[in-house]
Formats: structure tokens, sequence, C-alpha cells
């Protein structure tokens, strides 16, 4: 919340008229995700274990990429489309017997944990603040989840998966300090009820050229549900670069 009142507060410092805006834009992002934790508990009504799925598999890391594609409609109006696969598969060893979706998992034998988590997004976006320096976009999304949380120990396999729409708030910063440097916020989140989704990433981009740029920085990925059906908590650190091309 400071570093986006810092930018806000550096675009009524630098007043003046933005870059024009650019009819489409493509942007690639890839890198190492790490869990840094993941408990689950399948169902979630007392007769099954509350486990660290990140402390059975480890932390990671493990790779990870998005695609965005984006319409700017007009100089204040854009929409943009998120594809932002994720599935992590690896194996540990329990240390004590695990009831999870209906099957028990024995302690101390090894056990395969598929933990899938892909976001499919709608975002529309409106630029409310259009300065030389700083811009603002706020808007909506409409997210798809396709989320899976799988155990396999030998013959014995179980399952629990979900595929639900949600809606979230979007906000998004760019300062550009000096050319052909820039310093980038954008996050869709929602709280409240049973659950949360926190999808915030801050990079560091580099113009190329009019039509090219490179960025690099962080992303967290954290939320989740407490339902009679499943309790499942993440946050999911990414170490993050890519490539934007405005078309």
């Amino acid at each position: 919340m400071r570093l986006l009142g810092l930018l806000l507060l550096a675009a009524w410092i630098f007043p003046g008229t933005t870059l024009a805006q650019n009819t489409f834009t493509i942007e690639l992002e890839g890198g190492p995700v790490w869990q840094g934790s993941n408990t689950v508990e399948v169902p979630n009504d007392g007769t099954a274990t509350r486990f660290s799925l990140s402390g059975l598999v480890g932390a990671g890391p493990a790779p990870a990429g998005r695609l965005y594609a984006s319409w700017h409609i007009s100089d204040r109006h854009s929409t943009r489309l998120l594809v932002a696969p994720l599935s992590l598969t690896e194996s540990g060893i329990p240390s004590d017997d695990i009831v999870f979706a209906g099957r028990t998992y024995s302690a101390n034998e090894s056990t395969q944990a598929t933990y899938r988590f892909n976001s499919y997004r709608l975002t529309y976006r409106y630029l409310l603040l259009d300065r030389s320096r700083t811009s603002l976009w706020v808007g909506l999304t409409g997210k798809i989840r396709d989320a899976k949380i799988e155990l396999e120990q030998g013959d014995t396999t179980s399952f629990d998966d979900d595929l639900g729409v949600l809606p979230l708030a979007h906000v998004g910063v760019e300062w550009r300090p000096a050319d052909p440097w820039s310093i980038r916020l954008d996050a869709d989140a929602l709280a409240g009820g049973p659950g949360r989704a926190i999808d915030a990433a801050l990079t560091f981009g580099y113009n190329l050229n009019e039509r090219w740029t490179v960025h690099a920085g962080y992303r967290i990925l954290e939320g989740g549900a407490d339902v009679e059906q499943v309790y499942n908590f993440a946050t999911l650190h990414y170490a993050i670069s890519g490539l934007r091309w405005r078309l």
C-alpha cells in the first residue's frame, strides 16, 4: 500500500500526458515458482487430515508461465485476457498417515502429490489517471479457476477438483521515472467470505524501442477457500521475467 501511495503521489508531482495507447499488446511471462505454504484438508468436516502439501513434497522450484493479450479500445478503455496454467507434481514421504478425499495414505511410504491451479481471466480496465510519468488503471476481472489436488500412493489415489468463476477487483500502476525505465504494479484481488484471492506483481521494465519492452520482478499468488468441501490456502512466490510487444 505504501508503494501504491508513492506512485499515486508521483502522478500529481509530474503532470502531463502519457505515451499514446497502442491497439494491441501481447505479453509473455515466465520463471520459477516456489510454494511458500500450501495447507490442505479434504473434506473440511473433521474426518480428514489437515496437512502441509508443501511440507510433503517440498517448496520447489517449478516452472511457470503466463500469456496476456490486451486490446486498447480507446485512450481510456481496454480489455485484457490472461491464460496462466500452473501444475506442480512431486513426490514425498509423509511422517504420519494422511486421510484425504476418502482414502488413507500411510506414513513412511512414497506419495505423489499434484497441485493444479489454472487461471483464465478477462479484465476490463479504465485509465483513471493519465500523467507524463504515471498511469493508473482500475477495473474488474472475471476469473475462471480450474483447480485440482490429487494424492497417489501405490494403487491408492484420490483427488478434489473445482471449476468455478470469481469476480476480482483490478488495479494497475505504472511509473516511468526516466526513459526508457518503468516500474509497474499489477494486481487482481478479492477478500471476504469463506476465501480470498490475491495475484500481484511488481516489475521493472526497460523499453528496447517503441514496440518491445523487457521486464523482470516478483509475483505473489495467495489465497484459498475454507468451505465444507475443502480447506486449502496457498502462498506461491514467483521470480518472473517477460517480454511485451505492442502492435
